[in-house]
């Protein structure tokens, strides 16, 4: 399968590759997990500063390249899977201790793979990633321009920027920016909730309808009546001119503290017909 096929875009900048090894902050009696390890820009680096070094490579070539080349190291495993699917709970290495991620991801499936590490129960300590620029100011926003993403990353994590990337530094360049960042799990989650399926129903109703007040947003993915949702706006204390994107994550749990003690209130699309009330504001 081909790079451009595969997402591929393989980093040759040493300043980049410097950069990303300094902020893993990595000891020689660590593992370290790299996913997307390719032509092994970041592998060698990887393998002489950490105790253990497990490398995830969904391209097959790519991946026995790898496995040859590490053939006689003890230390470094090579596994050809698909980083969205890898349990960490489950892998010999990693259930024995704490263990890092080092990650350049492919583009189109840089959310699944960081979220499958950060939603799993044997969390790394910290998580240092190239992703698509967009993406990286998406999850490490702050409250005024914070989306689903931001909440789902920011609920598991702490993100700080180590560096912004041009495309230049890659072969082939990509068309868009890169950016690198490093997130720091945290040993417990950041918002208290019953049920992480409760909560997402509900922060994906909030911003069903980013550009909408909150209430609007909420009447929208809840499915239920406008005045009801602007009952459960107006017990928070939030104005009701507030919008989606402006909430922390403080807010958020007051949101869903007040949807819960309220009953969950929502419908299944299409089993009722809402019945607006007013004129919407927008």
């Amino acid at each position: 399968m081909t790079p451009q096929r595969l997402g591929q875009h393989f980093l040759e900048d040493a300043t980049v590759v410097n950069a990303i090894i300094e902020a893993a902050d990595l000891s020689s009696d660590e593992t370290v997990v790299e996913v997307g390890p390719g032509r092994g820009a970041l592998t060698g680096d990887l393998v002489e500063r950490a105790g253990r070094v497990l490398l995830l490579e969904y391209d097959t070539d790519l991946a026995d390249r790898l496995a040859f080349k590490y053939d006689s190291n003890p230390n470094v495993r090579v596994l050809n899977v698909d980083a969205r699917d890898f349990g960490s709970d489950s892998d010999p290495w990693l259930v024995e201790g704490d263990y890092k991620v080092v990650a350049n991801l492919p583009y189109y499936a840089a959310n699944p793979i960081t979220r499958n590490f950060l939603e799993s129960t044997r969390k790394p300590t910290s998580m240092v990633i190239m992703i698509q620029r967009e993406v990286a100011n998406d999850m490490a926003a702050l409250p005024g321009v914070m989306s689903l993403l931001s909440l789902a990353i920011q609920i598991y994590s702490t993100a700080e920027r180590v560096i912004d990337v041009p495309p230049e530094c890659f072969n082939p360049p990509p068309k868009v920016h890169s950016s690198v960042l490093k997130l720091k799990p945290s040993a417990e989650l950041r918002l208290n909730f019953e049920s992480a399926d409760d909560f997402f129903k509900l922060a994906r109703s909030g911003f069903k309808s980013p550009r909408k007040q909150l209430h609007n947003s909420l009447s929208d993915g809840l499915f239920i009546p406008l005045e009801e949702a602007r009952t459960l706006v107006e017990k928070t204390g939030f104005e009701t001119s507030r919008r989606p994107a402006t909430l922390s994550l403080d807010d958020w749990q007051v949101l869903y503290d007040v949807w819960v003690e309220a009953g969950r209130p929502a419908q299944v699309h299409g089993s009722v017909r809402r019945k607006r009330q007013g004129r919407r504001s927008e």
